[in-house]
């Protein structure tokens, strides 16, 4: 199982941003209180020495020309890593901010996985749904 913490709402581009974007977008905006705007800070830093930026393993993996929509999933056993991300969305709530969590075996087309997460592409067209249609008599 795969699990995204992200935006209950679309941004103005019409994307969902996960729980890490969200809260860099409330420390860019001017939001946070300057303790909140520290703790990010070290969270950040955590992350980035422990965990793997998709991205400078796969250039284009958020690309939107080349993966459009690509988003991150959490893996389900990846404890350390969603204990961390639950962090982030006790500031998104302490800031009003709506966030949802999604749940999936299926996020899509993987185009990068490591132990901890994947990158997928969702599924958009009716080829890539398992579903076949209803038998008529």
């Amino acid at each position: 199982m795969f699990i995204r913490l992200q935006s209950a709402v679309p941004n103005r581009r019409g994307v969902f941003p996960g729980v890490f974007a969200m809260a860099n977008g409330l420390r860019d905006a001017g939001l946070l209180s300057p303790t909140d705007e520290e703790q990010v800070r070290r969270w950040n830093a955590h992350g980035e020495r422990t965990y793997t930026d998709p991205s400078t393993v796969l250039a284009d993996c958020y690309d939107p020309a080349v993966n459009p929509g690509a988003r991150s999933w959490f893996r389900d056993d990846a404890t350390e890593l969603l204990q961390m991300a639950l962090r982030y969305t006790e500031l998104l709530d302490r800031c009003e901010v709506p966030w949802t969590q999604l749940r999936t075996a299926r996020p899509g087309r993987i185009v990068y996985e490591d132990p901890v997460q994947v990158v997928a592409v969702p599924f958009t067209y009716d080829e890539h749904w398992p579903l076949t249609p209803p038998r008529t008599a």
